[in-house]
């Protein structure tokens, strides 16, 4: 029945802030736009993306949390630390790989993961 992760959304105070967040310091790369403020990246098999918050959806998220594989991790920190990317957890490892938790403009948590080999 189920055949994998369609998407996975966040909403934002401020989508032009957001996507400077996500594109300028994380490097995504815009797929798609719906209406004015709904913005997808792809990723691998699944999509990320980001919408305006509303009533019912306010950040930061509670709950879920995104988690983008990278492939170095330590050089992925200091290159958003240099731009000036909160963090709230430094790097650290599990048996199966290593990870740290930044902060976007909204203080939703985006975790930067990198597997083990």
């Amino acid at each position: 029945m189920i055949q994998g992760l369609a998407f996975f959304v966040y909403p934002v105070k401020d989508p032009p802030r957001a996507r400077g967040f996500y594109e300028g310091r994380l490097g995504l790369r815009l797929a798609r736009q719906f209406q004015e403020d709904w913005f997808e990246y792809d990723l691998g098999e699944t999509t990320f993306a980001i919408a305006r918050a509303d009533a019912t959806h306010q950040p930061p998220v509670r709950g879920a949390v995104v988690a983008f594989e990278v492939d170095d991790l330590d050089a992925a920190v200091r290159q958003l630390k240099a731009a000036g990317v909160r963090f709230r957890q430094d790097p650290w490892e599990t048996p199966v790989c290593r990870l740290a938790v930044a902060l976007d403009p909204d203080y939703n948590e985006v975790i930067l993961h990198q597997r083990k080999a």
